[in-house]
């Protein structure tokens, strides 16, 4: 090729070569984060679900939106991974599962990931998108925060960082399998450790380090602990988790801690179910009826 042959590329192309070329020895968090993006596989494609990608103010997401939904209301959905693998992208099926069993739309939110992005990136990311969902004309009340794993988390700390600020709370909360515990101390971390086929002790200390290691936040620290957290004042939350998993028993006790708070707490613990059963959304009965019950809930908590 001569010199008069080059073509000024526009940035988006650079940046499509520069993803092509990007090689060499992957890393261990590479592995890590090449390996889980095939979560995906486990959920099935919903039918009559459209998508695009938006940037609510900086940050990136998905919206999802199931045909014939009901746009004066929506989701917004955090994933999974710890705060460190996982996308976006991996949540993009089972987000558009849910949305079409509550008939409205998602946005699904792909914040920054530790530990390039450690504490408090990820909840930043969500509450920009949450501010930007108020910039399109959705009232706070017809908002509901959603989200598993630490995405759980996300979908409660978003609300309780708000309700601290005086800010104006979504309508309802849906937190499935949260990591509502970094000091990893519950019972269940032991007693489900066979049966949990995604965490473990190991692999929760090697997110926690990633997250919050090098910080001024300690793992007790109520700002990443729900379970040390001040609970009360909350819109109705919705707290599920899988019955195999190793972080039932702090599941399970954020939900009691919650209804000690006054709030309207609804358990939804689904017997013999995996951390983050939603992946599974369109495959695994046991994955769709909880959605129906969860779809259910936000129906009726929302009055619609």
């Amino acid at each position: 090729m001569s010199k008069s042959d080059v073509v000024e590329l526009s940035p988006e192309a650079i940046a499509f070569e520069n993803l092509l070329q990007s090689g060499g020895a992957p890393t261990e968090l590479d592995i890590r984060r090449n390996a889980t993006e095939n979560l995906h596989r486990a959920a099935s494609e919903p039918e009559g679900v459209t998508y695009r990608e938006v940037d609510a103010n900086g940050v990136f997401g998905i919206w999802a939106e199931p045909v014939g939904a009901n746009t004066d209301f929506v989701l917004l959905h955090s994933h999974a991974g710890g705060s460190v693998v996982t996308s976006a992208f991996v949540d993009r099926k089972l987000a558009g599962h849910i949305a079409k069993a509550v008939g409205i739309p998602v946005l699904v939110v792909d914040f920054r990931r530790a530990p390039e992005n450690k504490y408090p990136a990820q909840l930043d990311d969500v509450e920009t998108a949450f501010e930007w969902l108020l910039e399109q004309g959705y009232p706070s009340e017809n908002i509901v925060t959603i989200g598993h794993s630490i995405g759980g988390f996300l979908s409660l700390a978003v609300a309780l960082r708000r309700r601290d600020a005086g800010k104006s709370l979504p309508g309802a909360i849906v937190s499935i399998s949260p990591w509502a515990d970094l000091g990893i101390a519950n019972d269940t971390i032991e007693s489900n450790a066979e049966t949990d086929k995604v965490l473990s002790r190991g692999l929760l200390e090697f997110f926690r380090e990633a997250w919050i290691g090098g910080t001024e936040t300690a793992a007790d620290d109520p700002k990443v602990n729900l379970n040390a957290s001040d609970l009360s004042n909350l819109p109705p939350t919705l707290v599920s988790w899988g019955t195999y998993e190793v972080l039932a028993g702090e599941d399970e006790e954020l939900a009691g801690r919650l209804k000690a708070a006054g709030n309207h707490v609804q358990s939804l613990p689904v017997a013999g179910a995996q951390h983050s059963y939603v992946w599974a959304a369109g495959r695994v009965p046991e994955t769709d009826k909880a959605i129906q019950e969860i779809a259910t809930w936000v129906r009726t908590s929302l009055a619609f």
